[in-house]
């Protein structure tokens, strides 16, 4: 089963979306929140994304975020104890199989794929 929802990056619009993905899994809906709130912080809020939740071929499940800067990539930092910012990349290497990030001319996809998420196998709607 496929996801797709469009949607402005704002705060207001994360927990809508982990509400949208209440039927996958913890580390889809962490995974996909992380990516939002990344484009929130380092885009801009208020900046139209597309989430795609999906199968891939090998079993596994691969969230994508889309937003319209394809000159804003994501870092992986290794936050300290006492700092406040840079610790969504770290949360999702450490959750993500793999991750990455595909550049268009007007556009960026940030990607991550997680283990087998049992929940979107279901027949369960969103």
């Amino acid at each position: 089963m496929t996801v797709e929802l469009h949607l402005l990056a704002t705060p207001k619009a994360v927990p809508e979306l982990r509400h949208h993905l209440r039927h996958h899994d913890y580390d889809v809906r962490l995974c996909a929140t992380e990516l939002v709130t990344n484009v929130i912080d380092h885009v801009g809020e208020g900046t139209p994304v597309t989430v795609r939740v999906l199968a891939t071929p090998d079993g596994h499940t691969r969230i994508e975020v889309t937003d319209p800067d394809p000159r804003a990539l994501p870092l992986l930092l290794r936050a300290t104890a006492t700092d406040e910012h840079g610790r969504g990349m770290a949360l999702l290497d450490a959750l993500a199989r793999r991750w990455g990030v595909e550049q268009g001319a007007d556009r960026k996809t940030v990607w991550c794929e997680v283990e087998n998420d049992l929940n979107s196998l279901s027949t369960k709607g969103c």
